[in-house]
């Protein structure tokens, strides 16, 4: 699962954009991998480790809700 969500607001001079991706490791579990910053940056990022793959969309599922209730826009 990868998503780019964006938000962007001129008057505000806002620019940003959040990542989501959620891949098996080599363990047979999975990580969910967020990255976030001012577009055209490097950014930060976080990984966060689940025992199997649909815990870890679940989870990446509920990041991406309440990224779009904050104003971001897949795409």
């Amino acid at each position: 699962m990868d998503l780019h969500l964006t938000r962007i607001d001129e008057p505000r001079n806002m620019a940003r954009y959040y990542a989501l991706e959620a891949t098996g490791d080599l363990f047979g579990g999975a990580v969910m991998i967020r990255r976030w910053g001012r577009i055209g940056s490097t950014g930060r990022d976080r990984r966060e480790w689940f025992a199997d793959p649909t815990a870890a969309h679940h989870e990446a599922e509920r990041w991406r809700r309440a990224k779009v209730r904050r104003g971001y826009q897949e795409g």
